[in-house]
């Protein structure tokens, strides 16, 4: 498959790492500059571009953002404006892909987590990535779209306001103390370049209409990770709660069922955590990334 590929949220932390394994496997990858929230810009942005596939990125990440209204503003309505800017001017699309976020599952007790689990958000993050989720498919008789819902992951160049980061730019600096909130959480911590390739083989082999988790279903404690970073730095760190960084509606255990996405794309590849976060570390001291990266 060689594609013209529209990226949404090239600049950030998945974007980047997108584009280059996009590029590197032979496919033209068209970042998208105008805002979301503008339409008419969008359609000239886009005009004769052919654009064959897309990867829908951007949006705002972080559960901790200040403004509540914006998550709906930019994750839901700006979704439905591109979607709309998309359906009146790229006729030759062969699959959209609309990443959301495995956080619409909420507190679920069930696990591992199928796509067939009944969303229950409990942050407004996660609830505009359900609305976009609704918004999405309501388009999906006209547009090849299929739904992503990425489990956590991480790798170089995430930012620090993000645990794992934040977690290694302690270790990195050989800092005494880390302050953190709720220590008893478990986490898929899946590699990026996993969830990069899995966007890359959907776009050839996801069904319009469906939704997939992006996960692997293997789960980490939090003092599992700090074990592993303490003997990758030989560094044994003081961890504190801080009662300031306990969030009220935590999400106390994601582990996402792959076996959808393994049906559709085939076996996932294997990335240790143990390499990902000694890449990271190897990040922070140097500008340059790994090459294997």
């Amino acid at each position: 498959m060689s594609s013209r590929i529209l990226l949404t949220g090239a600049s950030g932390f998945t974007g980047q790492h997108f584009m280059r394994l996009a590029q590197s496997r032979g496919h033209q990858v068209v970042s998208l500059q105008s805002d979301l929230g503008d339409e008419q810009s969008i359609q000239r942005e886009l005009a004769n571009q052919a654009i064959t596939h897309v990867v829908h990125l951007a949006g705002i990440s972080s559960v901790d953002h200040a403004h509540e209204s914006d998550f709906y503003k930019v994750n839901t309505v700006g979704t439905t404006i591109l979607l709309k800017a998309l359906m009146r001017g790229q006729p030759g699309l062969k699959s959209v892909l609309v990443a959301s976020s495995a956080n619409v599952y909420g507190n679920c007790e069930q696990s591992p987590i199928a796509e067939t689990q009944p969303p229950a958000p409990v942050n407004h993050y996660a609830a505009s990535k359900l609305a976009m989720e609704h918004m999405a498919l309501a388009y999906a008789d006209r547009l090849p779209i299929f739904i992503t819902r990425p489990f956590n992951y991480t790798g170089p160049g995430q930012s620090t306001s993000f645990l794992i980061p934040k977690l290694v730019d302690h270790f990195a600096r050989r800092a005494a103390v880390i302050e953190l909130g709720n220590l008893h959480v478990e986490r898929e911590f899946n590699d990026v370049r996993m969830v990069c390739e899995a966007y890359l083989r959907l776009l050839e082999e996801g069904a319009a209409g469906q939704i997939y988790n992006l996960c692997t279903g293997l789960t980490y404690s939090l003092h599992q990770v700090l074990g592993m970073l303490q003997s990758l730095t030989g560094l044994d760190m003081e961890v504190r709660v801080n009662p300031a960084f306990v969030r009220t509606n935590e999400v106390h255990r994601l582990c996402g069922d792959p076996a959808k996405l393994i049906r559709t794309i085939g076996p996932l590849p294997d990335h240790p955590l143990s390499d990902c976060l000694s890449a990271m570390l190897q990040a922070h001291a140097s500008p340059t990334p790994p090459t294997s990266w």
